[in-house]
């Protein structure tokens, strides 16, 4: 499969696993976990493009999971998403990092769109990480 590998968090199952099937649907690379714990820890087995991440869970939740991806895996793209809008919490994950926030239910066509532009600045990101390091590696060879 091309394009983004995909994390979908959400303690809602059904919402989860319709979620993720219909991305697997698009022939997308989805997988889904349903707390803030599971995700770090998929995210430590598997590497991730986007995080599609609720941001009401109980235990660890999407705010603080958002927190600790970013302080473990800084180049995954974060995407919010609540059907509990808060401005609170909106500005919070968007000054923690995430790509995005948006409401659920939310559009697949949306959400697909979301995914697509967080990975295309992932991509983007990593590339010009690979020129920094082969600029460096050049700028070292002795002469």
């Amino acid at each position: 499969m091309n394009g983004p590998r995909i994390l979908i968090v959400d303690d809602e199952e059904r919402y989860r696993t319709t979620l993720t099937k219909r991305i697997l649907e698009r022939q997308l690379d989805a997988t889904s976990v349903g707390s803030g714990q599971e995700a770090l820890a998929e995210l430590k087995r598997k590497l991730y493009d986007v995080v599609v991440l609720d941001v009401k869970m109980p235990g660890l939740d999407g705010i603080e999971t958002l927190k600790e991806i970013k302080k473990t895996t800084p180049n995954v793209e974060v995407i919010l998403l609540t059907g509990h809008a808060s401005v609170d919490s909106a500005v919070d994950g968007m000054r923690l990092g995430a790509f995005d926030y948006l409401l659920k239910p939310c559009e697949l066509e949306i959400l697909l769109e979301k995914i697509n532009g967080a990975f295309g600045i992932k991509m983007s990101r990593d590339q010009r990480m690979r020129q920094a390091e082969i600029r460096s590696l050049i700028d070292r060879k002795p002469s």
